[in-house]
C-alpha cells in the first residue's frame, strides 16, 4: 500500500500549510503523482462555510484528554470529507471483493470518548456507530438518547455554586462509584467530567472513578451541546466492545476513526486507564493489523496517535499526516508545549 508522508504540517494562525510532502511507494499508482501542496484553511468555526457537512455548532459536552474537538477540520480536510467536489479515490473508486463503493454511508468510532469527530461529521453519514469500551462513557449517550430532558434537567442541578467545591465533589465521586443506578451514575458522570481536574477520566487498579477536583471558578454547563448530541444520538448504535470486534465488522462503505489511548511519549506521560485496563503496546498491535484487514475488506480508517518512530513504523503500510497541536494536561501548566501528532491513514487496495 502507498506511504505518503506529510513530514511538516505547520499551524500560523488560523491556517494549516502542507509544508512538506514526500511520496514513497509504487510509483505508477496515481496517488503517488502529483499530490500537490494544499493550504489547509482555517481551523476555526468560519471554516465550515461553504462546506456544508462540517458542522462546528455540535461540539462535545464531555471534556476529553485529547479530545479531537480542534483537530476535526485537519481530520476531515485529510480524509477529504469537506471539499466542494468530493473526490472520486474514496467515494467512487474504492474496490473491494469486485464491487464499487459509491458512498461512505457509516461512520464508526470504535474509541468514541467525547465523539468529537462524530458530531461534527454526522450529517455526512447515514449511520453512525460509536463505541466505547468505557461503559461509563457510552451509558451516557445512551441516557441523554432515551431521556434528554430529562438529563439535562438532572445534571443542571450539579452545576451550582453550591456543588464547587471539594466536599461535594468526593462526596458525589464516592456516590457514583457506589451508585447502581445507571441514570444516576450517567448525571454525576457529567459532573465529575467538568469538575474533576482537566476532564480526566481515570480508574484505580479496581474500577474507582479517581479523578481530584479541579478547582475551576464556575464549571460550565453545555446545555446546547447536550441538546445538539441527542439529536445524532438518535439514530446512532451505541457499544462497549472490544475495538477488534468492531474492526471486523467494518467494510465497504464504512469510515472507521480511530482515536485510541496514545503511546506515551515519556514514561509519566501517559493517561491511559480511562478503562481501568491501560491500552499498551500489544493493544497498539492489534489495532494496526485489525485496520490493515478491514481496509483490505473495503473500509476507510484513519487512526490517530503520537508521531514517534515507533507508531511510525507500526503503520508502515499507511498514508502518514503530521500535524503539531498544543498538549492540554500537565501537572505543571509552564511545561505545556507543543508536540506533534500522526494520523495514519489506510484505504482499500485497487483491485
Amino acid at each position: 500500500m502507498l506511504r505518503v508522508d506529510v513530514i511538516d504540517a505547520q499551524c500560523a494562525t488560523t491556517q494549516f500549510f502542507w509544508a512538506g510532502q514526500r511520496t514513497l511507494g509504487d510509483p505508477k499508482n496515481a496517488r503517488g503523482r502529483g499530490r500537490r501542496l494544499q493550504a489547509f484553511r482555517s481551523c476555526m468555526p468560519n471554516f465550515s462555510r461553504g462546506v456544508g457537512p462540517l458542522s462546528f455548532a455540535r461540539e462535545p459536552f464531555l471534556k476529553w484528554a485529547g479530545g479531537k474537538r480542534r483537530l476535526v477540520p485537519f481530520i476531515a480536510e485529510t480524509l477529504e470529507l469537506v471539499t466542494d467536489k468530493m473526490t472520486a479515490e474514496l467515494f467512487d473508486s474504492a474496490v473491494a471483493n469486485g464491487a464499487r463503493v459509491k458512498k461512505l454511508k457509516r461512520l464508526i468510532e470504535p474509541f468514541a470518548g467525547s465523539a468529537a469527530f462524530s458530531l461534527a461529521l454526522a450529517d455526512r453519514f447515514d449511520e453512525i456507530w460509536l463505541n466505547d469500551v468505557n461503559a461509563d462513557v457510552i451509558n451516557v449517550y445512551a441516557t441523554l438518547r432515551r431521556s434528554p430532558a430529562e438529563y439535562v434537567r438532572a445534571t443542571r442541578e450539579l452545576f451550582r455554586d453550591e456543588t464547587n467545591n471539594p466536599d461535594t465533589y468526593y462526596e458525589l465521586r464516592e456516590e457514583f462509584n457506589r451508585t447502581a443506578s445507571s441514570q444516576r451514575r450517567a448525571v454525576l458522570f457529567l459532573y465529575l467530567n467538568r469538575h474533576g481536574y482537566n476532564g480526566l477520566c481515570r480508574y484505580n487498579n479496581v474500577g474507582r472513578f479517581n479523578v481530584p477536583f479541579g478547582r475551576y471558578k464556575k464549571p460550565y454547563f453545555p446545555e446546547a451541546e447536550l441538546r445538539a448530541a441527542a439529536r445524532v444520538l438518535v439514530r446512532a448504535k451505541l457499544t462497549t466492545l472490544d475495538f477488534e470486534k468492531v474492526l471486523r465488522q467494518a467494510g465497504p462503505g464504512d469510515l472507521v476513526y480511530c482515536d485510541p489511548p496514545y503511546v506515551p511519549l515519556s514514561r509519566t506521560a501517559s493517561f491511559t486507564d480511562y478503562a481501568s485496563g491501560g491500552f499498551g503496546p500489544e493493544e497498539q498491535v492489534r489495532l494496526a493489523r485489525a485496520a490493515e484487514e478491514a481496509a483490505r475488506r473495503g473500509a476507510v480508517l484513519a487512526i490517530s496517535n503520537h508521531d514517534t518512530e515507533w507508531t511510525r513504523e507500526l503503520y508502515i503500510g499507511a498514508e502518514l499526516y503530521s500535524v503539531p497541536v498544543r498538549r492540554s494536561i500537565s501537572a505543571n501548566g509552564q511545561a505545556r508545549g507543543e508536540v506533534r501528532e500522526l494520523l495514519a491513514l489506510y484505504r482499500p487496495e485497487d483491485k
